[in-house]
């Protein structure tokens, strides 16, 4: 099975910026829409960000603005920038095909922890 490996989180100020990457196998991952999510205990993992195979990309409404999507399909990556951290973006977060989500199919990696100090 293909897996998702989540790196790049850490502990972060308010008002700071962390780079998140992700990487996974195989030969399908330029054919379709990627997301971050992320976790927080006690809440349903939220996609947070998603870009599709032809790079548009949409946000949610608490992360718009501040965090940025993109894709490399050469190295079956997709990263996530965030900028200007707030407390509430503290989580544990994952990459995934959406479509897999959607169908319940999906195989999580180990996700990587952002916490944001206010």
């Amino acid at each position: 099975q293909m897996q998702f490996v989540e790196s790049g989180g850490g502990l972060a100020q308010a008002g700071g910026s962390l780079n998140l990457s992700c990487q996974t196998s195989g030969n399908i991952f330029s054919l379709y829409s990627v997301g971050w999510y992320r976790h927080t205990t006690g809440n349903q993992r939220a996609l947070v960000a998603a870009i599709t195979n032809d790079g548009g990309t949409t946000y949610d409404e608490s992360v718009k603005g501040r965090f940025a999507i993109s894709r490399d399909d050469a190295k079956n990556t997709v990263s996530l920038q965030m900028l200007n951290l707030k407390s509430e973006d503290t989580a544990v977060y994952y990459c995934n095909y959406p479509g897999a989500v959607i169908g319940g199919v999906a195989h999580w990696g180990p996700g990587t922890q952002v916490t944001v100090s206010s």
